[in-house]
C-alpha cells in the first residue's frame, strides 16, 4: 500500500507529488502529464504568468533553474517543456492510466484507506489520495447557449474557423486571446460579447497574491476566516487585475475584433443572437469563454462527500482524501485556482500528511 496516490499530474497533482516524496511518503501518480494544457489550451496560447510561477514548494526546480532568458509574453509551449523537465528532475514518476473510481478500503481506523480502480481494472492501494482533476471538467456554459456553441476549453484547434462568423460570449482573457487566436486563423468576423466596461490592455503584475499564499500558510483557515468586506475587497482586486486589464501584447492583434461591451445575450437561436441592445448577431460558430465553477458531482472517480468543504489543510469530509486547486478556491480563495498557488497547497496537504503519518 502506497502512502499517497496523486490522481492529476498537472501542476497541483506534480507539486504535491514532489513535496510528498521530499517528507519522505511514497508517492503513486497517475494521470496525463499536463493534459489540461496539452489538451485544452491552443498550442499558439501566452500565459499571463511570468518565470517566477513555478511547481516547486522548495523552490529549487524552478522555471528560472530551466531557463535563464525567457520570450515576453511566455508560450505555453515553454512551460509544458518545464513542466517535463521539473518531473524528471524531480523524480516523479507518472501513469498515465485514467483512474475510473475511488473507494474507501473499509469502515475502522485499522482499514482506513482507499482503493482506486483503474480503466484496465487494475487496482491502486493508498492509505491517502489527493484528487486534482483538470479544470475542463467545471467549464460553465449558460442554460441559453445549451447545444449552440462550444466553452473554450474544447475548442483548442482553429483550422475550421477560416471563413467563419464567430461570436464569443465573454470578457476576460481567454475570450479575447481565442479572438486575436481564431482572427489569425481567418475568420471572417469576430464578435465578443460580454457584460462588464471594456477592459484596458497593460502589463499585469500578479505580485499582490504573494501575500496573500504567505497569508493561507501562517495562518490556517485564513480565507474563511476573513470578513466578507475583506474577501470582496480582494475578490476586486482579482477582477480589476484579471477581468478589467488584459495583457499588453493582446491589443494590436484584436484590431478587427468587434467588442459589444455592457450587453448581454437576450435571446438565441441556432445562428443569431440578439443582445440586450438590441444588436443582432449572425455567427456560424459560437464560443462560450464563461469560466469555471467547482463542482466535485462532475469528478465522476471521486465517492460521494457529505459537503464540498474542505478543512485547514484541503482535506474533504472524507478522511485522508484531498482536494487541492480549482476544487479548493471556495474555501482557499481564488489565488488556488492558478498555478501559482500549487507550491502553497502542496506544502498545505503534505504537512497534514506528515503530521498524521507521525
Amino acid at each position: 500500500m502506497t502512502d499517497l496516490l496523486v490522481i492529476g499530474a498537472g501542476p497541483y497533482g506534480l507539486s504535491v507529488a514532489r513535496e510528498a516524496m521530499r517528507a519522505g511518503l511514497s508517492t503513486t501518480v497517475v494521470g496525463r502529464p499536463m493534459s489540461f494544457w496539452r489538451e485544452h489550451m491552443p498550442a499558439g496560447m501566452y500565459l499571463r504568468s511570468g518565470p517566477d510561477w513555478h511547481l516547486d514548494p522548495a523552490g529549487a526546480l524552478t522555471l528560472r533553474e530551466f531557463a535563464s532568458e525567457f520570450p515576453d509574453p511566455l508560450p505555453i509551449s515553454t512551460f509544458l517543456d518545464y513542466a517535463d523537465w521539473f518531473t524528471a528532475e524531480a523524480g516523479i514518476e507518472v501513469g498515465e492510466e485514467e483512474v475510473t473510481r475511488v473507494d474507501t478500503a473499509g469502515a475502522g481506523a485499522a482499514s482506513r484507506g482507499f482503493v482506486a480502480t483503474l480503466a484496465s481494472g487494475a487496482t491502486i492501494s493508498a492509505r491517502n489520495v489527493v484528487a486534482a482533476p483538470g479544470i475542463s471538467r467545471f467549464g460553465v456554459i449558460p442554460e441559453w447557449g445549451a447545444g449552440l456553441g462550444e466553452h473554450t476549453c474544447e475548442l483548442v484547434d482553429f483550422a475550421a474557423m477560416d471563413g467563419a462568423r464567430v461570436l464569443i460570449v465573454g470578457g476576460r482573457q481567454s475570450a479575447y486571446e481565442w479572438a486575436a487566436l481564431i482572427g489569425e486563423a481567418g475568420a471572417a468576423t469576430v464578435d465578443v460579447v460580454h457584460r462588464h466596461a471594456q477592459p484596458r490592455f497593460d502589463r499585469v503584475s500578479w505580485r499582490f497574491v504573494d501575500q496573500h499564499l504567505e497569508d493561507t500558510l501562517a495562518h490556517p483557515g485564513w480565507w474563511r476566516r476573513l470578513p466578507d468586506s475583506e474577501q470582496a475587497k480582494i475578490a476586486r482586486r482579482f477582477w480589476e487585475v484579471g477581468r478589467l486589464t488584459l495583457e499588453y501584447w493582446l491589443e494590436p492583434r484584436i484590431q478587427d475584433v468587434r467588442v459589444h461591451a455592457g450587453a448581454e445575450v437576450a435571446e438565441a437561436t441556432a445562428g443569431t443572437v440578439t443582445l440586450t441592445d438590441g444588436t443582432v448577431l449572425p455567427f456560424d460558430r459560437l464560443v462560450f469563454a464563461t469560466g469555471y465553477k467547482a463542482d466535485l458531482a462532475r469528478v465522476p472517480y471521486l465517492p460521494r462527500l457529505a459537503t464540498q468543504r474542505l478543512d485547514e489543510h484541503m482535506q474533504s469530509a472524507l478522511e485522508g482524501l484531498y482536494l487541492p486547486g480549482f476544487a479548493a478556491t471556495p474555501d482557499f480563495g481564488p489565488f488556488f485556482g492558478f498555478v501559482k498557488g500549487a507550491p502553497a497547497a502542496a506544502q498545505l496537504v503534505v504537512a497534514d500528511l506528515a503530521a498524521r503519518a507521525a
